[in-house]
């Protein structure tokens, strides 16, 4: 008997959901639009979420019963670097720190194109900095970024090792952008089953970003990017996203600089697809393996 493929009719009435109400072409708009894919789901009961601030930047804390108050995941949200906030992934945070048996910190950095590069990666960098002072050693904190927030906590760690600053223990990227040039074969291969993200779409939140910046600059796109010295860094990437060559590529230039790259490549999975995950049984394994993953490496960074 062939085995059931329950998670593609999950993934397809996410598809068609997106697919009905597309995106507005006012900003303001578009980022509700986004945040609203996670505004509703509630979070449950146990989840604990503590507002604060960053120099002036919302940020806010979750925790469950198990989290370990030593140990935490700072997240950087998706949205193209345009949209995207706390508000829109919230849920998905609080569950991967859940899964990571971790409290997490989700930053509020500063959006294109009122603010466009480099404001972000300072921002980044601010509450990195914050967790330091905080008093959480660096092997005990995960980086974590999804889409925009994946390229974006690559260049704050590029930005870190320029400083010489101590790096975290480690790297969880999920649907990274990581390629402003937009160079990757995925982003037309995949045109057709990829409802959130088109070449069309990104190369205008691109132009938002950039601001005039080379978009081969390393710090906006990390494939250009010497990866030399990063932690270890798990890549999770679906099969149906616009963005699969920028995560294939990026765990190569990775893997050639000598950084101990895990890749996932979930199939039929869209861009950003966690953020669906109480729909989606491959959104709750993915942030269960990614949650593994992070336990493995800060434990490890720990005993080292």
């Amino acid at each position: 008997m062939p085995t059931p493929l329950p998670d593609v009719s999950d993934i397809d009435r996410i598809r068609a959901r997106l697919a009905a109400s597309p995106r507005p072409a006012d900003l303001a708009a578009r980022r509700a639009r986004v945040d609203a894919l996670g505004a509703n789901d509630p979070l449950p009961d146990d989840v604990h979420v503590q507002p604060t601030k960053i120099r002036a930047l919302p940020a806010e804390w979750t925790a469950t019963p198990g989290s370990d108050r030593d140990r935490v995941i700072l997240f950087l949200h998706g949205g193209g670097y345009v949209s995207g906030s706390l508000v829109s992934h919230r849920h998905v945070v609080a569950q991967a720190g859940r899964e990571a048996g971790t409290r997490t910190l989700a930053l509020a950095y500063r959006l294109a194109p009122e603010h466009p590069f480099p404001t972000a990666i300072g921002d980044a960098l601010a509450g990195y900095r914050f967790l330091l002072e905080s008093g959480f050693t660096p092997e005990r904190i995960a980086l974590a970024g999804e889409s925009a927030g994946g390229g974006l906590a690559l260049a704050a760690i590029l930005s870190l090792r320029e400083r010489g600053l101590p790096l975290p223990g480690c790297l969880w990227l999920s649907s990274p952008w990581t390629d402003l040039a937009l160079t990757g074969d995925s982003l037309d291969a995949k045109a057709s089953v990829d409802p959130l993200i088109s070449r069309a779409y990104l190369a205008e939140l691109a132009s938002a970003y950039l601001n005039g910046t080379d978009p081969r600059e390393p710090l906006v796109s990390p494939i250009y990017a010497d990866l030399t010295g990063l932690p270890p860094t798990l890549i999770q990437v679906g099969s149906a996203e616009t963005l699969l060559d920028d995560a294939l590529r990026l765990a190569g230039v990775a893997a050639a600089a000598d950084v101990a790259v895990t890749l996932q490549v979930w199939p039929h999975m869209i861009h950003a697809w966690h953020l669906f995950y109480p729909e989606v049984a491959a959104g709750r394994r993915s942030l269960a393996s990614a949650g593994r993953y992070i336990r493995a490496q800060l434990d490890g960074a720990a005993r080292d």
